[in-house]
Parts: C-alpha cells; sequence; structure tokens
C-alpha cells in the first residue's frame, strides 16, 4: 500500500481534480446552481495554402480565425428561480444583454482553483424538459449559450 501511495504521489496537487464541484455566475443575472455545463472549449479554423513556385508538394496548415462552440447549462427547476427567464427575455432583435460566464471548479473548502470565462454571453435557447406522470426525476431546464470566447484564468 505504501508504494502505491508514493506511486500516486503523496502531495494532493499531483491529483487532478474532480468535476463534480464547480460554480457558475453570469455577471448581472447572478450564481446559477446547475447539476451541468459543457461547452468550454474555443478551436482554430485551418487555412491551407501552397504557394504556385514551391518546390515542396504539399500545403502549409496556417491558424485563422478563433471560433467557439456554445455553452450549455443544464439545472433543476426551482420555484422562484426565474433569473434565465428574465435574462432570455431581454434578447430582442440585435438588441442584446451581453454578459461574462464564469465557470469555477473548487476545491474541497469551496475556493476556486481553475476558473474559464465567456465573454459577450448572451442565452441563444432555453428548454425545459419534458414532463412524464410516471416519471420520478427532478424537472430540468437547459439554456445553451452564445458567447465570443473563452479564456481560462
Amino acid at each position: 500500500m505504501a508504494d502505491n501511495v508514493t506511486a500516486q504521489g503523496a502531495n494532493t496537487q499531483e491529483w487532478p481534480l474532480p468535476s463534480f464541484y464547480f460554480k457558475v455566475s453570469i455577471s448581472n443575472v447572478g450564481d446559477i446552481s446547475c447539476s451541468e455545463v459543457s461547452g468550454l472549449e474555443t478551436e482554430y479554423e485551418e487555412i491551407t495554402y501552397r504557394a504556385g513556385d514551391s518546390p515542396v508538394f504539399t500545403k502549409l496548415k496556417m491558424p485563422g480565425l478563433r471560433k467557439s462552440g456554445d455553452l450549455t447549462i443544464k439545472k433543476g427547476i426551482f420555484k422562484d428561480d426565474k433569473a434565465l427567464w428574465d435574462w432570455m427575455n431581454k434578447v430582442k432583435l440585435n438588441t442584446i444583454q451581453r454578459e461574462v460566464v464564469t465557470v469555477s471548479l473548487l476545491d474541497e473548502s469551496g475556493n476556486p482553483v481553475k476558473t474559464w470565462e465567456a465573454v459577450d454571453a448572451w442565452p441563444k435557447k432555453l428548454t425545459v424538459e419534458g414532463f412524464k406522470a410516471d416519471g420520478n426525476t427532478t424537472a430540468f431546464e437547459t439554456l445553451v449559450i452564445a458567447h465570443e470566447g473563452v479564456s481560462a484564468k
């Protein structure tokens, strides 16, 4: 057993962080108590180029424009919680309330260890999951958020 502890590292900083303890905050909307967050990603489009007089018969690959996917937040429905619906109802034709969405991975004490920010975010789609008369699950709603980019802090 002692060899196993040494191999895995006795120092807790050598362990990967668990994914189940996190916090989501939206500026001017508030903290969102949710069960799932996905879509923290950023990607560069690929540009291929080959000069006509190049002696090499392959294309060069260069980074192009940066693009980001949508964030998806899944949360339980609470009796008096209307913050996401209020934000969604502020979206009008080309008039949106853009916010910063902060996702923080927390340690055992509840302190942020790693933080990601999605800037210029706005609600794109809000879906209430279906209801079943014979079901035994929590009522959920899913929010899809468009944004202009994610950065890690």
